[in-house]
């Protein structure tokens, strides 16, 4: 759980994390992998723009998915 900000709007995240485990990689660094996704509305942010489309429907949807695909080494 944290903060994300968008266009100066703070609002609080949580992110759920898939721990897809650990290795000493090819410079002898400890990695750790994760995957993760979030859903947002991107009104709650303000963002308001969008477009018609000629066959019905909107260009950008209100509710956005986030995906993170994080790799992390530990510092010495």
């Amino acid at each position: 759980t944290g903060e994300l900000t968008i266009k100066d709007v703070t609002r609080p995240l949580s992110i759920d994390l898939e721990f897809n485990g650990s290795a000493t990689d090819v410079y002898g660094n400890e990695r750790v992998g994760f995957e993760g996704s979030a859903e947002i509305l991107r009104s709650d942010w303000g963002l308001t723009w969008n477009a018609a489309l000629e066959a019905g429907g909107v260009m950008v949807s209100d509710k956005v998915k986030l995906t993170f695909d994080i790799s992390a080494i530990k510092q010495a």
